[in-house]
This record gives structure tokens, sequence and C-alpha cells, in this order.
């Protein structure tokens, strides 16, 4: 199935979600969440900011340096960075399995090298991100201050 670049940024337009984009979502929440795909691709979970019900979001994560990172296509006003910062970076990701984590937001001027990550391993957020994959870092560290970032620290579990 292939979707053009302007169906999918029409179908966020104003940075929120339509009724497809949303159906979308939920499948590929299942999806990733059950491990079906690569471990890149995975479910966030994290309580909603006014109801603490969970909410779940089907996420890419950029791999940099050693690490992990979560960025927003749709930049720092989305709805799961808002409900990461208000649960003070709590979360769980899922993949086959959850697992606790913290997700520590990077500092604006740390961030370019790894939204050039994010839109070179992410294929589906480049029609959300104004800077081209093949684009030098100080092109996205132009934008910086509109995309954060996310380093992923899980939490051992007891007895590791």
């Amino acid at each position: 199935m292939f979707i053009s670049d302007d169906r999918l940024r029409a179908m966020y337009a104003g940075g929120k979600a339509d009724a497809t984009a949303r159906r979308f979502a939920r499948l590929w929440a299942a999806v990733f969440g059950a491990g079906l795909t690569s471990r890149r691709w995975i479910t966030l979970e994290v309580p909603g900011r006014t109801t603490g019900n969970t909410t779940r979001f089907p996420l890419g994560m950029t791999a940099w340096q050693g690490n992990w990172y979560l960025v927003p296509m749709l930049g720092g006003s989305c709805n799961w960075v808002r409900n990461v910062r208000a649960a003070n970076g709590k979360a769980v990701i899922r993949h086959r399995r959850a697992r606790p984590c913290r997700l520590i937001e990077i500092p604006e001027p740390d961030r370019a090298p790894i939204l050039k990550e994010f839109v070179t391993q992410v294929p589906g957020a480049r029609p959300h991100v104004p800077v081209d994959r093949h684009a030098p870092v100080t092109a996205f560290a132009a934008i910086a201050d509109r995309y954060p970032a996310f380093r992923v620290e899980f939490e051992e579990a007891p007895g590791h």
C-alpha cells in the first residue's frame, strides 16, 4: 500500500491525526506492540495527562551512538510528547513485552544529529519534517527548537 507524502501530511493537518490516521495508529500500535516488526518499531505507552488512562502511540525509534531515541514527527506539541512531559518521562515501551523506561529530553543544542538520524531511519517521518534526510546536520540545528528528542533509558528488571 502506497500513500503519497501529500496524503500523509493531510492526515495530520494542524498537527492532529484525522480519523484515517487514528485507525492506522491503532493498527500499528497493535502490530508494533506484539513485536511483529524489527525492534526499532515500538508502541509507547504513557498515562494521559488529563485522564491518567494509558495511551498508546506507534513510533519508530532512532539508534544513534549506542542509544535509542524517540522523536515526534509532528513536533513538540504532539500528544505523546505532552503526555511524556506530564509523566516526568516515565513510560513503557512495548515490543513483544512491556519494558518500563524513562525518556530523557535532549537539550536543543544536542539534537541536530539525532534529528538527522531520525529522518534517515524512520521513513514515515520524512513528509512531516521540513529538512531533507541528505541535508547537512546544520540544517537540522535550524529546526531543533521545534523537534524534541528523547533518549530511552530502560529500567533494569529486579535481579538483573
